[in-house]
């Protein structure tokens, strides 16, 4: 399920209080300046810096 354009907007990285980018296909949110991929598990974005994936 694709998460809602008014939730998109809302969403910053934790850690830089940048923008994500949504990669739908993939599942997951990245912030391109943290290098950083947080997962969406059953359609809640898991934003925590520990849990997420390095580029």
């Amino acid at each position: 399920m694709r998460l809602p354009d008014r939730l998109l907007e809302k969403l910053a990285c934790p850690k830089c209080k940048g923008m994500l980018d949504y990669r739908e296909e993939e599942n997951r949110l990245v912030c391109r300046n943290c290098r950083l991929a947080y997962r969406i598990t059953d359609d809640i974005p898991v934003l925590l810096p520990d849990e997420a994936d390095k580029l």
